[in-house]
């Protein structure tokens, strides 16, 4: 099962070291510093009943874990989570496991811009894993780690917004005072442990519908969301040939438009996009 926001709550404190557990309908590790929860998680998540929920939450870490190996530092201020779920193979979304990181973003920015009042606050979805300011800054991202065992999927999902830190960039609560000088709102600032648990409470509703009733389930508010509509791009390099974005396909690839090749897939794990330079780069 999935940790909803009855589960996972502020009040998990530790109380003699910096770790604490809480069995209940699933588990709830809780960190002050930690060098990086998919690690915690990665460790705890077999020895757990298949029908136990599994999430750990970090104040601050050292040593996040990062797509393409890259190592993040996450000061206090951030979102910081790894949830462990399960996903039958033969199922909607088990036959479409890229899906799930798509989820995750979309999961993260309907968390806020569902709430009402919130709507127009301008957080968006990138391909394939990342958190936007409109086009402009990264907020935060997301990281999903897959293991089959037998006809199960076990799925690791990380993620990790900045809430609160207006250094080295922008973080979500920036965005919100912007938004109330702009408009003469009193929109009340959020905090991590609240995203924490909206964002995996909105999960777990992606997850059913996309389970009922496909991509088509969750495509028009994924697009609703992201930053690529129409977006021309060069492929390879700066010289590389134009495409236009399309959309994502079926399995959740990248879908591009080339001049003279009509539409194509782009695999996340073998391509970057930059979006300061509108390119996608294949990963060295």
């Amino acid at each position: 099962i999935l940790l909803s926001e009855t589960i996972l709550k502020a009040e998990h404190k530790p109380k003699i070291s910096q770790c604490s557990l809480e069995f209940s309908e699933g588990v709830d590790l809780f960190t002050l510093i930690s060098m990086g929860v998919f690690f915690l998680i990665g460790r705890l998540m077999f020895e757990l009943p298949e029908e136990m929920g599994l999430i750990a939450v970090a104040v601050r870490q050292t040593q996040g874990k990062g797509r393409g190996g890259n190592v993040w530092l996450s000061p206090m201020g951030c979102a910081l989570a790894t949830l462990h779920i399960t996903i039958p193979l033969h199922s909607n979304l088990g036959q479409r496991i890229p899906f799930i990181q798509h989820l995750v973003s979309l999961a993260v920015v309907e968390s806020v811009r569902s709430v009402p009042g919130y709507e127009d606050i301008d957080l968006r979805v990138k391909w394939p894993n990342d958190i936007y300011y409109s086009d402009l800054m990264k907020l935060g991202g997301v990281l999903v780690n897959s293991t089959l065992i037998d006809t199960t999927f076990h799925i690791l999902i990380g993620f990790g917004i900045n809430v609160n830190n207006s250094n080295p960039t922008i973080c979500i609560n920036d965005l919100i005072t912007k938004f109330n000088k702009e408009e003469g709102t009193k929109l009340k600032p959020l905090t991590a442990d609240w995203l924490i648990a909206r964002t995996v409470t909105v999960l777990e509703r992606l997850i059913d519908i996309f389970q009922e009733k496909g991509p088509n389930g969750v495509l028009p508010c994924y697009y609703k969301y992201w930053v690529h509509s129409g977006k021309q791009v060069r492929l390879h390099n700066e010289e590389g040939p134009i495409a236009w974005i399309v959309g994502i396909d079926d399995y959740g690839f990248l879908q591009v438009h080339e001049e003279g090749k009509g539409v194509e897939s782009v695999h996340p794990d073998g391509n970057s996009f930059d979006m300061l330079r509108n390119l996608i780069v294949p990963k060295h």
